[in-house]
């Protein structure tokens, strides 16, 4: 079981202090009003998981927002971490993942006297810690964009050059990359990764498409993926 094999890998990296320490580092707000109430009593499963898809995609633009604020210092933009701290894209996307994730949000992880991470619970709130952990459990897995790297490079110039003026057939490449999209693994076993394929099909489809931002979105993720 994957959650085995993480707490051993969490063991490993905290014992003798090689965790990064941001204790000195102020936690940043995180603005969940767009995210529906949870009540009072923390959960011990993600609510945002089974919300439907317009509150989904809410968590995690707001967790996007809020882990690279408070989290990627130590955990790795994107949340691939460089090795000093736990590569929480691993942690299962189920309710045993979920209690461990939140207990160490809720409670932090202090060694030797030392704030190794601080305690999030009571300065973020609840809606903030799902938020950040729908978003954590949707990131890809490692290698998970390199069949499609070829293709979603040309669907980025073709995005480009709509958006300068060219001619496309956006329904055809929104199609494309939803299709792309539907083959990307997660990590944690999450069944939709959200994976700059995913996004740059949310963008280009609608009334509205914006292929600028999407040819962007594919950029960003596709250098990141090297």
């Amino acid at each position: 079981m994957r959650l085995g094999l993480y707490s051993v890998a969490l063991a490993a990296l905290t014992v003798g202090g090689m965790a990064l320490a941001h204790g000195d580092v102020a936690p940043q707000p995180v603005d969940t009003d767009a995210l529906p109430d949870v009540g009072e009593d923390w959960l011990i499963e993600n609510p945002y998981r089974d919300e439907g898809e317009d509150v989904w995609k809410a968590a995690i633009e707001i967790g996007d927002s809020g882990y690279n604020q408070n989290c990627a210092r130590c955990h790795g933009l994107g949340v691939v971490s460089g090795g000093l701290a736990p590569d929480l894209r691993y942690l299962e996307a189920e309710e045993y993942g979920d209690e461990w994730y939140m207990e160490r949000f809720r409670e932090g992880y202090t060694q030797n006297g030392i704030t190794k991470m601080p305690a999030f619970g009571e300065l973020l709130g609840q809606k903030a810690a799902w938020a950040i952990r729908t978003y954590i459990e949707t990131r890809p897995d490692d290698g998970a964009l390199d069949d499609h790297s070829d293709r979603l490079k040309e669907i980025r110039d073709l995005l480009a050059a709509m958006a300068d003026g060219g001619e496309g057939d956006a329904a055809a490449l929104q199609s494309e990359l939803s299709e792309i999209a539907s083959t990307i693994e997660t990590g944690s076993g999450a069944p939709v990764a959200d994976s700059v394929a995913f996004r740059a099909a949310v963008l280009i489809s609608g009334d509205s498409p914006n292929f600028a931002e999407a040819a962007e979105q594919l950029t960003i993720g596709l250098s990141a993926a090297q």
